[in-house]
């Protein structure tokens, strides 16, 4: 699949790995909210329609790269453009893996909590549903995590990449980091993720493991007025 699909990220992911997830109208498709506030379209001339289906009165959706030409009645703001990042090839491992666990269902409540905390507004109830989450306990706490978002054939989207601030400077999120991007590479799959410019410390994180800047890609708010 062609490096192109990573400038529509959203809908690439709903119209391919999530489309099982996927709330879909005539080119344009949304995840449940209680699972992402994600929306992606097809083409930036799709009909109202499609839109009022997926977008109740009141209600705000994010956009990320392409996003619809609207008409009264929408507010579609540019929020910022956000740094698109990409790793090609494996990174070296920083150190063993063994204290590096799997966040499934029974660790669900400390996942929420630790990203309430850190990484606020994007994670949901069901964020967990889009891919694996993986995390590093100290002292019985959740002290690190890193997951997977967004994804389509050949690329995978890196996100909640996060530190209590309890346990900074640990190398925490460097090894999962260098962990989750080498398990993707195994796979076949080219990691990316997306990090705004007004957080330096993870984007330095990043660009020091092997990430390199893709592109500036606009970020949206659609909201419906009610």
């Amino acid at each position: 699949m062609s490096e192109g699909v990573l400038d529509n990220p959203i809908w690439a992911s709903l119209a391919s790995r999530h489309r099982a997830l996927a709330q879909s109208v005539a080119g344009a498709a949304r995840y449940p909210a209680q699972v992402a506030p994600f929306l992606g379209v097809a083409d930036a001339q799709l009909a109202d329609e499609a839109l009022r289906a997926l977008v109740p009165p009141g209600d705000t959706a994010l956009v990320l790269g392409l996003a619809p030409a609207v008409g009264a009645g929408w507010e579609l703001r540019h929020l910022t453009d956000l740094a698109q990042m990409i790793c090609r090839a494996p990174l070296p491992a920083p150190a063993p893996a063994a204290d590096i666990v799997e966040l499934g269902a029974a660790r669900r409540d400390d996942v929420l909590a630790l990203t309430a905390l850190v990484y606020p507004h994007y994670f949901r109830p069901r964020t967990m549903e889009l891919g694996r989450y993986f995390g590093i306990y100290e002292d019985g706490r959740l002290a690190a995590m890193a997951g997977e978002r967004m994804g389509m054939d050949g690329y995978t989207e890196l996100s909640a990449i996060c530190t209590h601030p309890d346990f900074l400077g640990r190398g925490h999120a460097r090894r999962l980091l260098a962990f989750l991007a080498n398990d993707n590479h195994a796979r076949g799959r080219i990691p990316f993720l997306h990090v705004s410019h007004e957080n330096p410390r993870a984007v330095e994180l990043y660009l020091r493991n092997g990430f390199e800047l893709r592109r500036d890609i606009p970020f949206w708010s659609l909201r419906r007025a009610g």
